[in-house]
């Protein structure tokens, strides 16, 4: 996710060398890192299981259209290498204009190292290993990062690292938005930005740091911005909070910022001018229609759908928009009980609890909502202009993400806290002779000197508790805590992704059967013509045959005739009349002029065929090409407009 807290004063402590006696703690620590990395790759795999269950016939039932689309891209990532064909832009899609792949989130950090296994396992196999895996590397690189530069206990950092990694707003993007739970550098970018102020090493911090956020722009941009101000808050806040000790490493930070920026800058300089200035890029989305997308204040305390405790009935309510926060109303309670607990004592503590009410406040967008009402209370929103370049684009509600990492974080110190009661009963030999939390609100500098870790790394954070009240503690603290932690969190232990059977393509697609109807240079018109709303199917003929042919339309976002960005290809008249036919259910009275601009329309396609297979429709949209372009010809399991001789060659 994005906000684990590390101070600015990180310093790394040398590994030991190994001994006899240091051997058993390392053997534990590695055990221990295995053991969770392993329970994370199950609970990935199990959240997929419903699409493991017949991978290659079934997508998300909750958002079936960006499912399509995700298995689309690794079949675009495939084609790209393989044809060695720049991965920025395609023509497979929308037909002849194109689509702009930076200007989508074309997830391709992911899809071009991919695919050679999208091209030996197929698109629907490759979507379904994704997921699953990126949700547990998500939940891995925060237990990295919890577990090595925040908490002392292998336990705190593992429940930290599962909330991270399956929070409820991420699992509910898992419903077929895979980069938006694909977070696994954001933690490693975050500790890299905090390790900036660490002396002598500025140069190679920023290099680190430049070569992750390079790759994180072709991962999730957005993500990435929301990463960004997250960090921001986080160094204002020290800043405020420690004003001596961050100006006495500005000037080291500041260096390393430059560079790492730079480097990301010169890295991705042409891609992202390409974003906005290449073919088929645009200017914002017509209408700001994102701009009024707020969390609604119920959703805070209600329980997620895809959750032990959750109702489906529930976001019909409340759940118009997106779903980025449903923590429940037991770990709310727990977030605040922590807090209080924690900030006055606690440096993470207190910038945690600036994040989240900062960001959670931010989300609610411009009309405050209740319980799925719009009241008349301005949000936060409401001061901001929606044609603000880059702001224009985003989700208010997905500003809760930032509100998400710092709960994860806030879990793995309230665990933290509660093992270190029993250190503290125990004393300075249950921790190999170290007394106090690894995240102790000290000196600055005596919190990051003089410490030794069986991980081979010092704790470089401020945070915990400090020392006072070391005495026995009874055990039934423990036990409250404990007991709290895991109240709040099993209803939300997820439940597997719902999924919904979908129709193959026909067997005249998939056997190869098109290609003597369709030469080089010219395109397959699948009807229905795939958009963001109607043919769902058919843009599964073109990912599944990993974009063996182009077709026109599609699920994508480009520019309309004034350059404002809209989804899908502008309609023209006979996709407009398609469209319109198979709502309706039935065919309208046909003239001269619905069949020249038919013809109109397939010449500007580059159309060498027209397919229409098995749908629910089939019959009226048969009826309908009939009546524009002649009787079809029966082919495989297909019907076919053989339109060459109306479409001269280019």
């Amino acid at each position: 996710m994005a906000v684990p807290v590390v101070d600015p004063s990180l310093k790394t402590v040398p590994e030991p060398v190994a001994t006899p006696s240091s051997r058993g703690p390392h053997r534990r620590v590695a055990r221990a890192d295995a053991l969770a990395i392993g329970a994370y790759v199950l609970l990935g795999v199990f959240v997929c299981l419903n699409y493991w269950a017949d991978v290659h016939n079934r997508v998300s039932s909750h958002l079936p259209t960006d499912h399509s689309w995700f298995e689309w891209l690794f079949s675009h990532g495939a084609y790209s290498l393989r044809h060695l064909e720049n991965p920025l832009f395609t023509e497979r899609q929308n037909a002849p204009d194109g689509v702009n792949m930076m200007a989508n989130t074309s997830l391709l950090g992911v899809t071009l190292p991919l695919a050679p296994l999208t091209w030996l396992l197929g698109p629907q196999v490759m979507y379904a290993l994704y997921l699953g895996a990126a949700l547990a590397a998500t939940a891995g690189t925060s237990y990295w990062m919890l577990s090595r530069h925040l908490v002392r206990s292998r336990a705190a950092a593992f429940v930290g690292g599962a909330f991270l990694g399956f929070a409820p707003g991420v699992v509910h993007h898992a419903n077929g938005q895979p980069n938006f739970v694909s977070n696994f550098l954001l933690p490693l970018i975050v500790v890299r930005v905090f390790r900036l102020a660490e002396p002598g090493r500025w140069r190679r911090n920023g290099i680190v740091l430049g070569l992750l956020v390079a790759y994180q722009i072709f991962i999730n941009e957005e993500m990435l911005l929301l990463t960004a101000m997250a960090c921001l808050v986080i160094v204002v806040a020290y800043a405020v909070m420690r004003p001596r000790a961050a100006w006495a490493r500005a000037g080291t930070f500041a260096a390393g910022l430059g560079l790492g920026g730079a480097l990301a800058l010169a890295l991705a300089a042409y891609p992202i001018w390409f974003q906005f200035n290449g073919p088929q890029s645009y200017r914002g989305l017509q209408g700001g229609v994102f701009h009024s997308w707020g969390e609604d204040l119920a959703a805070f305390v209600t329980f997620p759908r895809d959750s032990l405790a959750g109702d489906e009935a529930v976001e019909r309510t409340i759940g118009l928009t997106e779903q980025n926060t449903w923590f429940g109303w037991p770990l709310v309670i727990l977030a605040v009980v922590a807090l209080v607990l924690l900030v006055r004592r606690s440096l993470v503590a207190r910038i945690l609890a600036v994040l989240a009410v900062l960001f959670s406040v931010a989300a609610l967008g411009p009309k405050i909502r209740i319980d799925g009402e719009v009241t008349e209370t301005d949000g936060p929103w409401a001061y901001i202009p929606p044609d603000v370049p880059l702001v224009e684009m985003m989700m208010p509600t997905r500003l809760a993400l930032v509100t998400t990492a710092a709960l994860g974080v806030l879990l793995a110190l309230a665990w933290d806290a509660v093992a270190d009661l029993r250190r503290r009963q125990d004393g300075p030999a249950a921790t190999g002779g170290r007394e106090g939390p690894a995240t102790e609100d000290r000196d600055d500098t005596e919190a990051t000197e003089g410490r030794d870790d069986t991980a081979g790394e010092g704790r470089p954070i401020e945070g915990g508790q400090d020392r006072e009240g070391a005495g026995r503690r009874p055990a039934w603290q423990r036990v409250v805590g404990y007991a709290a932690i895991a109240a709040a969190l099993l209803p939300l232990f997820p439940r597997p992704l719902p999924a919904m059977p979908v129709a193959p393509p026909p067997s005249f697609i998939t056997s190869g059967a098109w290609r003597p109807y369709v030469p080089e240079g010219r395109t397959l018109v699948p009807v229905p013509i795939p958009s963001n709303v109607h043919g769902l199917s058919t843009l599964r003929w073109s990912a599944l045959t990993q974009h063996a042919f182009p077709i026109p339309g599609g699920y994508f976002i480009g520019p309309n005739l004034d350059g404002d960005g809209v989804f899908g290809a502008p309609n023209r008249p006979t996709s407009s009349l398609i469209y319109s036919t198979m709502d309706a259910g039935t065919v309208p009275p046909l003239t001269a002029e619905n069949r020249r601009q038919a013809v109109e329309d397939l010449r500007f396609w580059r159309a060498s065929v027209v397919v229409l297979g098995a749908h629910p429709r089939e019959a009226v949209l048969r009826e309908l090409m009939t009546g524009l372009l002649g009787e079809p010809r029966r082919v495989d399991d297909v019907w076919l407009w053989d339109v060459r001789p109306l479409v001269p060659p280019a």
